[in-house]
């Protein structure tokens, strides 16, 4: 038998009372947490089943389908969500009211279902109360971030090395794959958003960063099959070109995001000028990126520095542009908040950002580096530190 429940008490404590918080905002009495994402935030591991989340302070109720091996005095063994209502009553606990359900994440079929079983006729989305409540660390997700950072940052010193002439992109991106596999990435790239799709990070390459992608990455691809049309398509890295590297940094559960970009032999002045506007952007947006700042005010501050070296036309994509420059990052990546135009969300302490200031620059490549920041007191820190000028490879 193996506890359900990986979390230390007071950390869980902290992540619960964080969600019942945002449950409160929107009228939520309880919820039924059923995705894998929200399911580890809020144990530690990833199991099938349910989270019984009531909103009055009582505790989580564990509905395990599998695997049949967890112990814990809270989990009770389900073979289907029609159980959960019967087992609430037999426990004398609270029954919902007005019942939160991941409605962003579930199919409307499990959705019906689950209120069905639950007896009610109605449910809140609770999506959104368990992406504020992730939005903000805890202190031991910072560690966490901050470890998967160190290891990014170790993997990525590797790269240049792992470069032979003649090379594919495709080559070059298994040979980082495997770099990362071998310094103990777990392999997967979780992504929260609808219909997003990435193997383990995307190795770019000359003109096909001008491919536009149906992803709402910032880097597209033409990729390999139109079953996956992302990232590298086995062009030959040659002379004038740059490969953009933007691979998995899931090494403890939590992501970092980082890219760095490689010229292969000299590349075109104007690419090198994109390349340190790009770290520019960076460094400005770090500065100004402060807890009560508007993630908005961040994407206008960038967009500024773009348009004043006179880079607008390459900025976040050429035949196609991406509408962000960064976005939460954390179990997944895509999460809050969103750097973008039209985002309402304001930055908090505590805030794990990534931002990614690309250029795609016709005939010879995309550009720019990405980072993975804390928000701090005063400012964003940076917990992806490889060196970010423009590496040559000879």
């Amino acid at each position: 038998m193996e506890r359900l429940v990986l979390l230390a008490a007071g950390e869980q404590q902290l992540r619960i009372d964080k969600t019942r918080a945002a449950m409160a905002l929107r009228g939520i009495d309880s919820a039924i947490i059923t995705s894998n994402a929200n399911i580890y935030y809020l144990t530690g591991r990833v199991f099938s089943g349910y989270v019984y989340l009531p909103a009055d302070g009582s505790e989580p109720i564990y509905f395990v389908r599998r695997p049949v091996h967890l112990l814990d005095e809270r989990a009770i063994s389900v073979r289907k969500p029609e159980s959960i209502l019967s087992e609430l009553k037999v426990r004398g606990l609270p029954l919902p009211e007005r019942l939160g359900l991941e409605l962003g994440r579930m199919t409307y079929t499990m959705a019906q279902r689950m209120m069905a079983a639950l007896g009610v006729d109605h449910a809140e989305d609770v999506a959104p109360s368990l992406s504020m409540a992730r939005a903000v660390k805890t202190p031991h997700e910072i560690r966490l971030l901050t470890v998967s950072g160190v290891k990014h940052e170790r993997v990525y010193r590797k790269i240049a090395k792992a470069y032979r002439p003649g090379m594919t992109d495709l080559e070059l991106q298994v040979e980082v794959e495997r770099l990362l596999r071998l310094d103990g990435c777990l392999g997967q790239f979780r992504c929260a958003g609808d219909e997003m799709e990435i193997f383990m990070g995307n190795v770019i390459a000359g003109d096909n960063a001008d491919n536009p992608s149906p992803y709402d990455f910032a880097m597209g691809g033409a990729g390999l099959s139109p079953s996956l049309p992302l990232g590298a398509n086995g062009t030959v890295l040659r002379p004038g070109m740059t490969v953009m590297v933007d691979m998995n940094g899931n090494f403890t559960g939590y992501m970092t995001d980082m890219t760095r970009t490689y010229a292969i032999g000299q590349v075109d002045e104007l690419a090198r000028m994109a390349h340190q506007t790009s770290i520019d952007i960076c460094r400005e947006c770090a500065k100004a990126g402060r807890p009560g700042a508007e993630a908005k005010a961040l994407y206008e501050l960038g967009m500024d520095i773009a348009k004043a070296a006179g880079l607008e036309d390459y900025f976040m994509g050429h035949r196609q542009h991406a509408s962000f420059i960064g976005h939460g990052v954390g179990i997944e990546i895509n999460e809050w908040p969103v750097i973008a135009p039209r985002s309402k969300d304001i930055l908090a302490e505590g805030n794990a950002i990534a931002l990614e200031p690309k250029f795609v620059i016709p005939g010879v490549g995309a550009v720019g580096v990405e980072n993975t920041y804390i928000v701090g007191a005063e400012s964003m820190n940076s917990i992806t530190r490889a060196p970010q000028e423009l590496i040559t490879l000879a």
